[in-house]
């Protein structure tokens, strides 16, 4: 069990994000860690232990950018490690994923990416789903009537197996955060030019704890997606 939060809007996302992440310190307190818009590209800081230790780490780098991702994490795959805390990026920095869930084909997804060359920093069946996103998203072509994230993350969660609930972004778009789950909760918090995804409300309040008046929390049916009965074969498709 770990926890999420996400913000976009107009003011830092870094302290609503920290203030969420440390009311959900009970779903996991192993490591901690953001992603944050920053001069056109994502910037990471991630630290074992409380949260406390990476608000301090946050303070070091003076993140500004409104649009970002936090974590909170219970270690399940993978040990208590800086390299294993969330959120994890593509190789190239340019994807970045919190994930609360366990993916129960993770292996075999990881077998196919290495083969497709993708290198992988962390143990964790997380980063097996950020690099799978990449692949889908490299060869998503750029199209003014949807998404390519979405696309690119809709395509993935036709292979996985097992239980999620996650934030994606990319670079190059600090005003779009894609958000998926199946068994685990997501909480979305919606206000005046602004925006939160959070595991448990108690996050989302924490944030806006003056402003609550302006917001409202969403109960939204998303889109399915349609899982390939066979996934090996559904992997390995070009």
């Amino acid at each position: 069990m770990c926890g999420i939060v996400g913000y976009i809007g107009k003011q830092k996302a870094t302290p609503f994000i920290i203030e969420g992440l440390k009311r959900l310190e009970y779903r996991g307190y192993d490591s901690a860690g953001v992603a944050v818009h920053q001069d056109g590209s994502i910037r990471v800081a991630k630290k074992t232990g409380r949260v406390a230790n990476l608000d301090k780490e946050t303070a070091r780098h003076n993140f500004t950018g409104t649009c970002g991702i936090g974590h909170t994490r219970w270690a399940t795959h993978g040990g208590v490690t800086d390299a294993n805390a969330h959120p994890h990026v593509r190789s190239d920095g340019k994807i970045a994923l919190v994930y609360n869930g366990v993916i129960e084909n993770y292996v075999s997804i990881k077998k196919f990416l290495t083969g497709k060359g993708y290198t992988f920093a962390s143990e964790t069946d997380s980063e097996v789903i950020c690099n799978l996103i990449a692949y889908h998203y490299d060869k998503e072509p750029e199209t003014a009537d949807s998404s390519r994230l979405l696309e690119s993350v809709r395509k993935t969660l036709s292979h996985v197996e097992g239980t999620y609930g996650m934030v994606v972004t990319s670079e190059g778009n600090s005003e779009e955060l894609v958000t998926a789950r199946k068994g685990s909760p997501l909480i979305r918090g919606i206000g005046k030019d602004e925006n939160i995804v959070a595991s448990d409300v108690s996050a989302i309040v924490a944030s806006i704890p003056m402003q609550l008046l302006s917001y409202y929390i969403a109960v939204e049916r998303g889109c399915d997606v349609d899982k390939p009965r066979n996934l090996a074969k559904s992997v390995t498709v070009e």
